[in-house]
C-alpha cells in the first residue's frame, strides 16, 4: 500500500512541475475596448473546454478600463502550447492583435 501511496504523491508533484502558469495583464485601446469586452466571455468559455486547462481568470482593472488582470493555468507545456495555437488562429486573436501583453509565463519543465 505505502508503494501505490508513493506512485501517487510522484505522479502528483509530477503534473504540478510540469504546469505552466501565465499571469499578467492586458491593455486595451480606447478603440477596441467594447468589442474585446464583449468577446471576452466566448474566448474565456472556449479556453476552460480545452482539455489542458486549469484555470482562466480575465478580471478587469478597478482604475484602469483598458487593463484587465490574467491568470491562466494548463497543465503542460503541450496544453499551453494548443491554446496559444488555438488562440492565435480564432477571432479572439484577431479582435485583440492590437492589444498590449505584458506576460510571465513559468513551467515546471
Amino acid at each position: 500500500m505505502e508503494f501505490f501511496g508513493l506512485i501517487s504523491v510522484i505522479r502528483f508533484w509530477s503534473l504540478v512541475l510540469a504546469k505552466v502558469i501565465l499571469q499578467g495583464f492586458i491593455v486595451i485601446p480606447d478603440s477596441e475596448l467594447e468589442i474585446v469586452k464583449s468577446e471576452l466571455n466566448t474566448h474565456k468559455n472556449l479556453t476552460l473546454k480545452e482539455s489542458g486547462c486549469l484555470i482562466f481568470i480575465v478580471t478587469p482593472d478597478k482604475i484602469n478600463p483598458n487593463k484587465f488582470s490574467v491568470y491562466e493555468e494548463f497543465v503542460s507545456q503541450e496544453a499551453f502550447d494548443y491554446h496559444q495555437a488555438r488562440v492565435s488562429s480564432s477571432n479572439w486573436g484577431d479582435i485583440t492583435k492590437n492589444v498590449e501583453r505584458h506576460y510571465e509565463i513559468n513551467s515546471g519543465e
